[in-house]
């Protein structure tokens, strides 16, 4: 059964991994980000979502902004050490401070469209029906495990569940090519994840998203 959301934001960043320093967004969502949109309203080891439709609501608009990073991260063992009674580690902003520009999106909303499948680890109690129903309650209640992003975690969204795709307004009638995009992360050929592209195609607004083990999908 398939699933349809509209999320949409102020701001907007599904980051170019070919940009090494600064951060460059995608034209539109990638379909590894609108899959953590799901993931956060509904997440179990028992389902794997899976993204076959992404519409564009409101024409692409860009906005360049300038802000302040922390370059470093807390060291796990740091961590283990202080969990133990010893120092409480920490990181001072003023010396791991890295101003940066980025290019991000402005304005979003999408409709996305998905659905799950039911993985190795569902148990006998477990069945699609049950987590079609338990999906449908917290979409519509706006009920989530963790606050749904648009790629960065500073950008949240508002998200709701739609329930007749064909009984709303239409989606942006530009059409583009918009080149090789991230598809999502391959946890399985190795112990190093390894990203997994598609070339995709807006067509009047909307971006057919290609099965993962497609022809389609390069790694």
């Amino acid at each position: 059964m398939g699933f349809c959301l509209e999320v949409s934001g102020d701001f907007a960043c599904f980051t170019r991994p070919e940009m090494k320093v600064e951060r460059v967004s995608y034209d539109v969502i990638t379909p590894s980000a609108a899959r953590a949109i799901f993931e956060a309203i509904l997440w179990k080891p028992a389902i794997a979502w899976h993204i076959h439709k992404i519409e564009v609501m409101r024409p692409i608009e860009w906005i360049s902004i300038r802000r302040n990073e922390v370059g470093a991260v807390l060291p796990v063992g740091n961590i283990n050490k202080a969990m133990k009674g010893g120092a409480l580690p920490a990181i001072y902003i003023e010396e791991e401070r890295q101003q940066r520009a980025g290019l991000f999106l402005r304005d979003v909303s999408y409709r996305l469209h998905a659905s799950f499948s039911l993985t190795d680890k569902a148990g006998s109690s477990d069945s699609a029906g049950k987590f079609v129903d338990m999906f449908k309650r917290r979409a519509k209640k706006g009920q989530c495990f963790n606050q749904p992003y648009l790629g960065c975690r500073e950008f949240s969204c508002d998200f709701r569940l739609v329930e007749s795709p064909e009984d709303e307004c239409a989606a942006i009638t530009e059409s583009k090519p918009l080149g090789w995009m991230l598809y999502d992360m391959n946890y399985h050929l190795s112990q190093e994840p390894m990203p997994l592209f598609f070339n995709a195609v807006m067509d009047n607004g909307v971006i057919t998203v290609p099965d993962r083990e497609s022809a389609e999908v390069r790694g």
